[in-house]
């Protein structure tokens, strides 16, 4: 405990300097590991990195609170929990997964209006707000200072538009939400509304963004955390089916770009 509780403290005030934190996505040990190695400060799960690894199209509650240890276990850095809408729709049932994510080794944990369901994709605003209270009450009762990010995810769902995911960003907030977080922000001109619009920190994801928006920028908007999602496990599914349908033709000019067994070893070295 007394490991996580640093490493609780140390995630909470990387939220609290002037310049972003940049929260990289790894699925596994490995790519945890190569992540540390590269001089990040913090980790993030990625529940669709954790599917791409297991070969479904979505990961189950307790393929999340496994991959939270594995990560947690990884490395010493601090490890927010992608925990999807807490695989529940009730309030009080969500909010469990949150204490389940501390218990499984995360630091930080993400709670997310999207229902899961096609024909409605976000909940309704008063329950998506006492959701977001429910974990809120949840993570403040834990043994560590857990930060806890309440996601609007109505832009990726083509539900209403920037407006309303400000108005739930701002209820999040006064719900207790510890940084607030709209999946689907594109340009530095959505960012900067939200960013205003609101007194806690925001995170911009840079999977759904203009890939042109450089660190710098995001940081004179005053964004203080980017995180990329499940963009590096596509990014390297990408690599592995470009090198595998080389291989399937009879080419095989990929071994040329493979990383080195020293460069892997370095990384993976206790």
């Amino acid at each position: 405990m007394t490991d996580q509780l640093a490493a609780a403290t140390r995630f909470r005030a990387l939220h609290e300097r002037p310049e972003p934190l940049l929260l990289p996505n790894p699925w596994d040990a490995g790519t945890a590991r190569i992540l540390a190695s590269l001089g990040f400060e913090a980790l993030a799960t990625t529940s669709f990195g954790v599917a791409n690894q297991l070969g479904r199209t979505r990961a189950d509650r307790q393929d999340i609170l496994d991959n939270c240890r594995v990560l947690s276990e990884a490395t010493p850095l601090p490890v927010n929990a992608d925990l999807e809408n807490g695989y529940a729709d009730d309030p009080a049932e969500a909010a469990k997964m949150v204490a389940d994510a501390c218990a499984y080794g995360a630091v930080g944990a993400s709670i997310e209006d999207a229902t899961g369901d096609p024909r409605n994709p976000v909940y309704d605003f008063g329950l998506a707000v006492e959701r977001v209270r429910a974990a809120v009450e949840v993570a403040r009762g834990l043994p560590v200072p857990l930060v806890l990010t309440a996601r609007a995810e109505n832009l990726l769902y083509g539900v209403a538009g920037l407006d309303e995911a400000i108005r739930r960003l701002r209820a999040f907030e006064e719900a207790g939400a510890d940084v607030l977080y709209a999946p689907g922000l594109r340009t530095l001109d959505q960012m900067r509304a939200v960013v205003s619009s609101v007194g806690k920190p925001v995170n911009v994801v840079m999977g759904f963004a203009d890939p042109a928006i450089t660190l710098e920028q995001l940081a004179e908007i005053g964004v203080r955390r980017v995180s990329i999602g499940g963009a590096l496990s596509r990014f390297a599914l990408s690599a592995f089916l470009d090198g595998a349908r080389q291989m399937r033709a009879g080419r095989f000019g990929f071994v040329a770009e493979m990383a080195s067994v020293s460069e892997l070893h370095e990384a993976f070295h206790p």
